[in-house]
């Protein structure tokens, strides 16, 4: 498989060799032992979850508290989707800013979103199912949640994504400005703090 790191660090894009004769395709779409090179350390992996969604919906901008916040690793086994990875982390360099990953049942990719990074996605697709491995299981009272329209992020969705259509809970979320004020979003220095503790437990 192919590892690139996006424009955010600490977010990879996982593209798997697929093997396809007249039977169908085999493909491994999550190694550990790949990853943890590049990231430098192996994922505790401790939950799994799928989403099934409709053209157009919108799940996201999703993020927990650090530590231990929650990494994923995402893939869309049938339709496709968009999706987004946004820092949100306080003092890193690309504070406010956002990269994108088409996840789809053709290229099959993956996405690794390192703890402490939003996340969201736009499904292309009805059917649109996306699968996660993800490394902390699910605490509501860290969980927290970001107004994927918020102008400032500036998320650009495909038009072939049509009308987006969003939980209460997602347009009800604060702005990225409002998320800071309220003091909820980490911070890049915890963060970074957190993935060399990660390394030094894997060592």
């Amino acid at each position: 498989m192919q590892i690139r790191e996006l424009t955010i660090p600490d977010s990879y894009e996982i593209t798997p060799k697929q093997f396809g004769d007249d039977r169908g395709v085999f493909l491994e779409w999550y190694r550990f032992d790949k990853l943890e090179e590049v990231i430098g350390h192996p994922l505790d992996l401790a939950q799994a979850n799928t989403s099934v969604s409709k053209k157009g919906v919108v799940r996201g901008i999703h993020f927990a508290d650090i530590p231990p916040s929650q990494a994923k690793y995402v893939t869309c086994t049938h339709g496709a989707v968009l999706d987004f990875v946004i820092d949100i982390r306080v003092g890193s360099p690309t504070f406010g800013q956002w990269d994108s990953v088409l996840l789809d049942g053709v290229d099959r990719r993956a996405i690794y979103i390192s703890e402490g990074l939003g996340h969201a996605f736009v499904a292309l697709t009805d059917d649109a199912t996306v699968s996660y491995l993800v490394t902390s299981t699910f605490n509501a009272e860290r969980e927290h949640g970001i107004d994927p329209r918020d102008p400032a992020i500036g998320l650009v969705f495909p038009p072939e994504a049509g009308e987006p259509l969003l939980s209460p809970k997602d347009t009800d979320a604060p702005t990225l400005a409002e998320a800071a004020e309220a003091g909820i979003l980490p911070t890049w220095d915890q963060a970074r703090a957190f993935y060399a503790s990660l390394s030094e437990k894997g060592v």
